[in-house]
């Protein structure tokens, strides 16, 4: 069956993370991705290792980082540095209904590649750029990395354990939370771009920055700050909100307590053996629990230090106050509830190689997500996309790759 996304084309010009990420996406969707790379170089995630995959014939193939955000597309290679492979990209984007690049600010301009060039020959284009920090602002011609991202943006200053707790300094996330997100805001807007193109016919130029991205997604902690004036702080893993809603040393390892409701806590009181910790004044209301933490939070900890992880995920569960594990990334795929929900999918490369990957988390009643195609070895899609896309015969491929325009 065929996708939301099934007749649109998406030329990619982005690599890394952040870019691949949202076509990655579209790509799930149904649209035809086409992702543009340097002949014999490719996408510099393709040597982020190890992990890598094996080829057939032993050799080292293309690492895990790369596998992870580029199923779905074709890889054609040409020298976008060449006058001829300029030429080529402009054909393909004059055929595309997106453009996706994450070149530095103003950098596809000098190839007759940026969205006034490109919406010249075809008006109906929706092109989006991610950069670091956006298009305007003093900050605009710095490159932007994820890790940086995280420090300027704010989520380090809330993440890590409290200033004089063993270990105490601003901690990133461990996964590139300013990449990601802001792929899936590029996904977002342009989702609406082009629910507006069909509804007024108009293309339009997308401005994504992770910077912007980092600040929309501090969420409750930005308006914590703006509401009262105060930045937050690192709480380890405590919540600034809510209190009991954090993770306790257990008998053989943690647990996360996620008391939300001041009948949770009451539940959680009785199932500890703590009951009079829920008739305490200083307790009874979750506002009051905020502004007690410090005297509520060592009286916890003893009891939660009494059981198992696993009881005492058995004994909350029974009374439907919300908890759970801390499980390393062995035990989510191993999990009942993430193989019911076949979160791990398997693709098979043409050569025969297999390669693992999560399945996207979005599920349609009416367009399911199809996983028929791996992430590209490099170039594997050159002949098939010039030949089906611009009627390029086998001569002129030939020639071009001959000339080293194409890979």
């Amino acid at each position: 069956m065929a996708g939301p996304l099934s007749g649109i084309r998406v030329l990619d010009l982005t690599r890394v993370l952040a870019g691949p990420w949202a076509t990655q996406m579209l790509a799930d969707f149904g649209a035809e991705v086409v992702k543009i790379e340097k002949p014999g170089e490719g996408d510099d995630t393709r040597g982020w290792g190890p992990p890598f995959l094996t080829n057939p014939d032993g050799s080292r193939g293309d690492a895990a980082y790369f596998q992870s955000a580029n199923r779905g597309k074709w890889s054609v290679c040409i020298d976008m540095a060449s006058p001829e492979g300029q030429t080529l990209i402009r054909s393909l984007a004059e055929k595309a209904d997106i453009v996706i690049e994450n070149f530095k600010v103003g950098g596809l301009k000098k190839y007759g590649l940026d969205y006034e060039s490109l919406k010249a020959v075809n008006p109906r284009l929706i092109y989006c750029s991610i950069t670091g920090f956006g298009q305007n602002g003093p900050y605009a011609q710095r490159a932007g990395y994820d890790f940086m991202i995280q420090g300027m943006g704010g989520i380090m200053s809330v993440t890590g354990q409290p200033d004089g707790a063993p270990g105490a300094e601003p901690m990133k996330m461990g996964v590139a939370f300013a990449d990601i997100f802001t792929g899936l805001h590029a996904v977002i807007g342009i989702e609406a771009a082009l629910f507006h193109r069909e509804r007024t016919g108009h293309g339009q130029y997308l401005d994504l920055a992770l910077l912007d991205s980092q600040v929309a997604v501090m969420a409750n902690q930005a308006l914590n700050y703006l509401v009262g004036g105060k930045a937050p702080t690192r709480l380890g893993n405590a919540h600034p909100n809510i209190v009991p809603y954090q993770t306790f040393e257990t008998a053989d390892g943690y647990i996360i307590m996620a008391v939300g409701t001041d009948r949770q806590y009451a539940e959680y009181c009785a199932i500890i053996g703590a009951p009079h910790l829920a008739q305490d004044e200083r307790f009874r209301t979750n506002r009051g629990r905020v502004e007690n933490r410090a005297a509520l939070t060592p009286l916890l900890r003893p009891f939660m230090q009494a059981r198992t992880t696993a009881d005492w995920v058995a004994a909350f569960e029974a009374a439907a106050v919300p908890c759970g594990p801390i499980n390393t990334l062995d035990q989510v795929f191993a999990n009942p509830q993430v193989l019911a929900r076949g979160l791990q999918v398997g693709l098979t490369r043409d050569d025969g190689v297999q390669v693992p990957g999560v399945a996207n988390p979005i599920v349609f009643s009416e367009t399911p997500v199809a996983y028929d195609k791996p992430p590209p070895r490099l170039g594997d899609g050159t002949d098939k996309v010039l030949y089906e896309q611009l009627g390029l015969s086998e001569a002129a491929i030939a020639a071009l790759r001959g000339k080293g325009v194409i890979g």
